[in-house]
């Protein structure tokens, strides 16, 4: 069962990357603002990735993608190396680039390749520009940050501009279910760096293409329900049965019924009965609790825990599954984010700050105390939906971001 809290051992504080009292134009000249980075040739790489389809559960289909990203990875010059998958999901891909400060703490740039959508999506939702957007499953969440940050690394190499750290680039198979997986691998990948940068999609604004990033994330907790009835037959003994599905459908009303400002609880996924002529003996469903602050979360993990059958002739069973623990603002994601907000403007975007719900992987690097800034993908929207797309207008000005950063922290 994944912990809470992050052991104390991995619990860390760097000096800010960008102390708070230097103002912005104390910053030095960033050359990396000013690579020539081209929207149609991001895309036209681009689309091959969104193209290769990857959903969480197929393992296969992650680790084309992985394989992908491999090559384009290496074909940059990154010694690339494959981390082996377990629990039944993909591998995972890490890529140190040479530096001349060799192994010192570097940035890492952190991100998943896994999606929500399952193989056959492209048939509904083909890789296709309209109207300033460009759609497909997978684009905003998080295959287009994913490749934009890779896109900085090309450009920064084209124009001989050295990273101001090493850089290590970690792919992941499984964050779209709570990275049960690899929870182990980014911690101790990130305790080697300095920096942790993750382009998942950016926040999205009313003040143009920059947007803005994340530098806190709530809490999650997943949980595993199963309800137990009595079989019976549906048509002659209906009666002497007890439905599990009966059962699982008023625990999920109580359930999202427990919803206030301080907790949210939602059912996301139930799988119950095997004939529709019997009472169905088992149901299963999958529930999420995510908080703003780690109390309120431990509070929701209780209450979900106590929850009891509606009747003595039915069982309920509540496990906890993966959490991720709570990233709250401090001082570490504050520098780091007032450096990118220096990029910005001399860019002329102001950069807002946030947190946000839905977890990241930046949960984790978070929680650990290591300076991670978060949101740093492609402005879009619809991720997770049939409708799933991203803004053209961002490319440029995020993967100069992007590239400011790898130049300048």
């Amino acid at each position: 069962m994944t912990q809470a809290f992050t052991p104390a051992r991995h619990r860390r504080r760097l000096p800010d990357p960008c102390p708070k009292d230097r103002a912005v134009d104390a910053i030095p000249a960033n050359p990396a603002l000013d690579l020539p980075f081209d929207a149609e040739a991001i895309l036209g790489r681009l689309r091959p990735w969104v193209e290769c389809e990857s959903p969480t559960f197929d393992a296969a289909a992650v680790n084309r993608m992985m394989d992908l990203a491999a090559r384009d990875l290496a074909m940059l010059g990154a010694r690339t190396e494959r981390i082996a998958g377990r629990m039944g999901f993909g591998d995972c891909v890490r890529a140190r680039f040479p530096h001349p400060d060799g192994d010192a703490p570097g940035i890492l740039v952190l991100a998943h390749l896994d999606t929500v959508h399952p193989v056959g999506t492209l048939g509904v939702l083909p890789f296709r520009r309209e109207g300033g957007r460009c759609y497909g499953p997978g684009i905003c969440d998080m295959k287009g940050g994913t490749l934009l940050a890779v896109e900085a690394i090309r450009e920064l190499a084209r124009a001989g501009i050295a990273t101001s750290r090493p850089v290590t680039v970690l792919l992941t198979p499984d964050e779209e279910v709570g990275t049960p997986s690899t929870r182990d691998v980014i911690e101790a990948e990130a305790a080697r760096h300095a920096v942790v940068l993750v382009p998942e999609p950016g926040r999205p604004t009313d003040e143009g293409p920059m947007g803005g990033v994340v530098t806190g994330r709530y809490a999650i907790a997943r949980f595993n329900l199963r309800t137990t009835g009595r079989p019976s037959h549906a048509g002659a003994r209906l009666s002497d049965g007890r439905s599990a599905i009966r059962e699982m459908c008023r625990q999920v009303l109580a359930i999202e019924a427990m919803t206030t400002e301080a907790a949210t609880y939602s059912v996301g996924v139930i799988h119950g009965g095997q004939w529709v002529n019997c009472v169905a003996t088992h149901c299963d469903a999958e529930a999420l609790s995510m908080a703003k602050r780690q109390a309120d979360l431990d509070e929701a993990v209780e209450r979900m825990l106590a929850l009891k059958p509606s009747a003595p002739d039915v069982l309920l069973d509540v496990r906890r599954g993966v959490t991720r623990p709570v990233w709250e603002p401090d001082g570490a994601a504050m520098g780091l984010h007032e450096r990118a907000q220096a990029l910005a403007a001399r860019l002329g975007h102001p950069l807002p700050h946030e947190s946000a719900g839905g977890g990241s992987d930046g949960n984790f690097t978070g929680a650990m105390g290591i300076p991670t800034l978060d949101g740093l993908g492609v402005l879009g929207a619809g991720y997770h939906t049939l409708g799933e797309y991203i803004r053209e207008d961002s490319l440029v000005p995020r993967a100069k971001l992007l590239a400011g950063l790898l130049a300048g922290v």
